[in-house]
C-alpha cells in the first residue's frame, strides 16, 4: 500500500515515496523498469450529479448514466438531455473525450471510455470518471486494465450492500496501478488490440454459424415436408410424390387434449411439463414444477411418442410444438396440448416436425388471437392446420434423414459456443499477461517508469513530452545484479555505470532518497561486496 501523508509542502523524492506502493504490497511481479502506485496519484476522480428527471429535454447536454456504462462500452440507445442553458451550472460535472467511465453501483465496476461523439456530456451520480493528470498515462492502457475480471472481481468484493451494491470512490483512489515506461504502454494497447482484433474476427464467424442455425434448421425442414429429402429413396423405392396426402390435424388425431388446470407444486413425485419446457421441439427438463394429485396423474399422463403443442404465450413463441420421450413420469399443464395421434397413421417425430416447420410457424401467427400481453391458439384452429403426409415408412426415412442432419447442425452450432467461450477466456488471459509484462513487448533499455512517475508528480504533463522516446535505460550486467538486495543499491550502481569516469559525488548519492538511514545501510553494503570505494567525503568510485 501507498503511505500517505497530508503535509501540504512536500519534495518530490517525498511525493514519489508516497505515491510508489511499497515493497511487499505490491499485488503480483512486474518487469524491472515498471512501478506500482495508486489511482489517486496518476488520476482525478469526479463523482456525478443527481439531475432531476423532470429536467429533461429532447437536446442539449447529453446525461451519461449508469445505464449506459456497459462492459467495455458506452450503450446511448435512449439518450437524456438536460438544457445548454445550464452548463455553466454543470461545470464541476461536464466530461471530456477518452474519459474513463466507470459504475459505482448494482453492476460495479464496469467501465467504458466516452468517445467524442457523445458530447457534450455531464455525470449522472453513481457514475465516477477516471481522468488522468498527465499525457504520460495512455487513456487506453487504463481502460484495458480496468477491464480485467480481476478488477471487476476487486470492484465486486470491496463493495458494500444487500440489496444493491455500492463502491467507494475513496476504495477506488487507493486501487493499484502498475506503470510501464509511456513507449510500453503504447506497445501494449497495440498488441491487445491486434490479437482482440483477430479473436473478434473468430467470433463474428462463430457468432453467424449459432445465428443461422433457425435459418439452416427451417431449410431442412422445408425440403424433407416438400418431399425433396427422401426424392432419391422414392426413385429407389418405384414410389411417387402423389402418394402423400394433404390432411388436417384433427384428421390425424383421435382428439387434441387441454392440459391440467390446477395449480403445480415445487416438489412431488410426478413432473408437470409447462410451455416454458418446450425448447427446440424436445422437452427441457430444467426449472421444473410438480404434482401428487393422483386425478390428475391418471388423466394427464403423458406416454414416449406424445406430442405437445403450445396454445399460449408471447406472439413470438405461441405454437412452439415439442415432442414426450419418456425420460421421466410427467403430465402437463393447461397452456398445452396433447395431440393424440393416430400411431398407425403417423409418427410422431414426424408430427413434431411439421408442426415445427415454418409453413406451421405462419400459419400460427396468421391464426392466433392477442390479448395483452399474450397470444392464443385454440384447438379448433390447430386441428385446422393441414401437413403433408407421406406412407409410414417414408415419414421413418424422413425422419432420419431429418435428425441426422439436426445432430449436425447442432454439434457446428454447439462448437461454435464453445469457440466464443474460448474467445472471451483468452481475451481474459490477454489482459492478464498483458499487465504482467508478458506479452513480449518490454523493452528492459527503457528509463523506469519511476522517472515517469516523477514527472506527473511534478507537474510536468506536457503531452509531447510523454511522446519522446526517454533516454536509455541503464541495465545492470548480471554478474553484478545478483548481488544487490535492494532497488536502493540498484539506483546507486546505475548512478556509476551512467558515470563516463566510474566516479559519482556524495550528493548524487543523497539525491536518491529521503531516507539517510537507507543510504547509509545501502552504502555500507556496497562497500563490504566491494563493489564501491570511498575516496573523500564527497567522492566515491566503482569497482568493477
Amino acid at each position: 500500500m501507498a503511505k500517505k501523508t497530508k503535509a501540504a509542502d512536500l519534495s518530490i523524492e517525498e511525493k514519489l515515496e508516497q505515491a510508489l506502493i511499497v515493497p511487499g504490497y505490491e499485488p503480483y511481479k512486474i518487469p524491472d523498469n515498471w512501478c506500482w502506485t495508486s489511482v489517486d496519484s496518476i488520476a482525478i476522480i469526479k463523482n456525478g450529479y443527481a439531475f432531476k428527471s423532470k429536467q429533461y429535454v429532447n437536446s442539449g447536454i447529453r446525461i451519461i448514466r449508469i445505464t449506459n456504462v456497459q462492459d467495455g462500452f458506452v450503450e446511448d440507445n435512449n439518450p437524456v438531455f438536460y438544457p445548454f442553458d445550464k452548463q455553466k451550472q454543470l461545470e464541476d460535472f461536464l466530461l471530456k473525450e477518452d474519459d474513463l467511465l466507470i459504475s459505482l453501483t448494482g453492476n460495479v465496476g464496469r467501465v467504458a471510455l466516452l468517445d467524442k461523439q457523445y458530447l457534450p456530456a455531464a455525470l449522472n451520480q453513481r457514475v465516477a470518471c477516471i481522468r488522468f493528470k498527465s499525457a504520460h498515462i495512455y487513456y487506453k492502457f487504463a481502460f484495458y486494465f480496468m477491464l480485467q475480471k480481476k478488477f471487476s472481481d476487486d470492484c465486486f468484493n470491496n463493495s458494500k450492500g444487500s440489496a444493491q451494491l455500492n463502491m467507494s470512490t475513496e476504495w477506488l483512489k487507493q486501487y493499484s496501478v502498475p506503470i510501464p515506461p509511456f513507449q510500453e504502454q503504447q506497445r501494449i494497447v497495440e498488441r491487445i488490440e491486434s490479437l482482440f482484433s483477430k479473436l473478434d474476427e473468430a467470433k463474428e464467424k462463430a457468432q453467424e454459424v449459432i445465428d443461422s442455425f433457425e435459418t439452416r434448421k427451417a431449410a431442412i425442414l422445408h425440403k424433407a415436408f416438400s418431399g425433396e429429402l427422401t426424392s432419391k429413396w422414392r426413385e429407389e423405392n418405384g414410389v411417387g410424390i402423389e402418394s402423400w396426402e394433404n390432411r388436417s390435424i384433427n384428421d390425424i388425431c383421435h382428439s387434441l387434449k387441454y392440459g391440467t388446470s390446477k395449480k403445480s407444486k415445487s416438489e412431488d413425485p410426478v413432473i408437470v411439463i409447462r410451455m416454458g419446457n418446450l425448447q427446440q421441439g424436445e422437452i427441457d427438463w430444467s426449472d421444473l414444477a410438480y404434482t401428487d394429485d393422483k386425478e390428475d396423474i391418471e388423466k394427464y399422463r403423458l406416454y414416449p411418442g406424445d406430442v405437445l403443442f403450445n396454445r399460449t404465450n408471447s406472439a413470438v413463441l405461441v405454437g412452439k410444438t415439442s415432442i414426450y420421450r419418456g425420460e421421466f413420469p410427467a403430465i402437463y399443464a393447461g397452456y398445452l396440448i396433447k395431440l393424440d395421434y393416430k400411431h398407425d397413421e403417423i409418427i410422431g417425430d414426424y408430427l413434431n416436425y411439421a408442426l415445427n416447420t415454418p409453413a406451421a410457424k405462419e400459419y400460427c401467427n396468421n391464426v392466433k388471437t392477442d390479448g395483452v400481453n399474450q397470444s392464443n391458439i385454440n384447438a379448433k384452429k390447430i386441428g385446422a392446420f393441414v401437413i403433408p403426409v407421406a406412407s409410414i415408412n417414408e415419414q421413418q426415412v424422413i425422419v432420419e434423414i431429418i435428425s441426422s442432419l439436426l445432430k449436425k447442425e447442432n454439434e457446428s452450432k454447439q462448437a461454435a459456443e464453445v469457440l466464443i467461450d474460448q474467445i472471451d477466456a483468452m481475451k481474459k488471459a490477454i489482459l492478464a499477461r498483458a499487465f504482467r509484462g508478458e506479452l513480449g513487448t518490454n523493452d528492459p533499455e527503457e528509463e523506469s517508469a519511476v522517472e515517469l512517475l516523477k514527472d506527473i508528480l511534478s507537474g510536468n504533463n506536457n503531452e509531447e513530452e510523454a511522446q519522446k522516446p526517454k533516454r536509455t535505460r541503464i541495465v545492470i550486467p548480471k554478474e553484478i545484479d545478483h548481488l544487490l538486495k535492494t532497488e536502493l543499491e540498484r539506483k546507486i550502481v546505475r548512478l556509476f555505470l551512467k558515470s563516463e569516469t566510474g566516479e559519482v559525488t556524495a550528493e548524487e548519492i543523497i539525491g536518491l532518497s529521503s531516507k539517510k538511514v537507507d543510504l547509509l545501510d545501502s552504502i555500507a553494503s556496497l562497500k563490504e561486496k566491494k563493489l564501491i570505494k570511498q575516496l573523500n567525503n564527497e567522492l566515491f568510485i566503482f569497482l568493477r
